[in-house]
């Protein structure tokens, strides 16, 4: 496993409000919706759509997002390579959860079926 200290501390300190922009630009422009990449937030983390604006508003960094959130006891479900790095051999948890997260988004926006990105048996 490659050090993630760096990333670690740069997920940490980085804003949840500064990526979704990003993240709801790469699903809308594969022809997903944004009621979809909210969905998806909604399963790991357990946030509502008004929680999630609130979030947004505060901007909040990443680490007192995941730190506030109720992440899905399926989310070990996700694995698979996100930017170069297993995201299910990621020892940081934060740097995992915000992984996991992009892994979602990534998926959404490749097109998969929402049963199978919910990790639906």
């Amino acid at each position: 496993m490659k050090d993630t200290s760096n990333h670690d501390e740069r997920f940490a300190k980085m804003t949840f409000a500064s990526v979704y922009p990003l993240y709801l630009a790469k699903v809308e422009r594969k022809g997903r919706t944004k009621k979809e990449l909210h969905q998806v937030i909604e399963w790991l983390t357990g946030y509502n759509e008004k929680k999630l604006q609130e979030l947004i508003e505060k901007k909040v960094t990443f680490e007192t997002f995941f730190q506030k959130a109720s992440i899905n006891p399926n989310a070990n479900l996700i694995t698979g390579v996100i930017c170069g790095y297993r995201v299910e051999e990621i020892e940081n948890k934060l740097t995992q959860q915000v992984r996991y997260l992009d892994k979602l988004v990534d998926e959404i926006a490749k097109g998969r079926k929402m049963e199978k990105i919910l990790r639906v048996a």
